[in-house]
């Protein structure tokens, strides 16, 4: 099976820093995949707050992880501070996607821990359905 590829796109919309915590390592005395996923959640969530929002008030609307794809490149121990840069990708009529580069720096050097991708989709959660993206949040993080 060939590797799953993530290009991340040119624009960073934020940085934020994030420890891995000794509850994120597994047995083979690093970061478990686990909880990479619930760093990328963390992640998105301060990413959002950042700008006044919640997942489940933007604009009015709630969101909810259509997929995700990971690309592991590196080890990441207890103590790293991983250093997560988020970039919008492509927007569709109801959602848009979220790049994730995911570094640490050790002896002066940075290390690429992982890419990863999420698909994020408005949602109503009264209606149990899909809706579309508010314009105005739109609008803030395409400019």
């Amino acid at each position: 099976m060939a590797r799953i590829k993530i290009e991340m796109p040119e624009r960073i919309h934020d940085r934020l820093c994030i420890p891995v915590r000794i509850t994120d390592v597994n047995y083979g005395n690093h970061m478990g995949n686990d909880a990479l996923v619930g760093i990328i959640h963390e992640a998105r969530v301060q990413w959002l707050n950042k700008m006044g929002y919640t997942e489940m008030n933007i604009e009015g609307a709630s969101i909810i992880m259509s997929d995700l794809a990971v690309c592991y490149l590196s080890e990441s121990f207890y103590g790293d501070q991983l250093e997560i840069s988020i970039a919008i990708g492509d927007f569709t009529t109801a959602g848009f996607e979220i790049y994730y580069l995911i570094e640490t720096i050790r002896q002066e050097k940075t290390i690429a821990i992982a890419k990863a991708k999420t698909g994020i989709v408005f949602y109503d959660y009264k209606d149990k359905k899909i809706t579309a993206i508010p314009i105005d949040f739109k609008t803030k993080i395409s400019s």
